[in-house]
């Protein structure tokens, strides 16, 4: 099960970013993205985060 962004609750600071050892996680007009693909479901994103806005779907 991969993690989503919650683009409402994304801020744009980049932290899931540069938290994923992959680089699943990409910007998109201001906010960020996970490709699904290439997540490993560790959870760095979530755990970075400051506003929580990767979830597990």
């Amino acid at each position: 099960m991969a993690y989503k962004i919650n683009a409402d609750e994304c801020i744009g600071c980049g932290a899931c970013a540069d938290a994923c050892p992959v680089e699943a996680i990409s910007e998109k007009d201001g906010k960020y993205v996970i490709n699904a693909d290439t997540c490993i479901d560790c959870g760095s994103c979530a755990d970075d985060c400051p506003v929580g806005a990767p979830k597990a779907e």
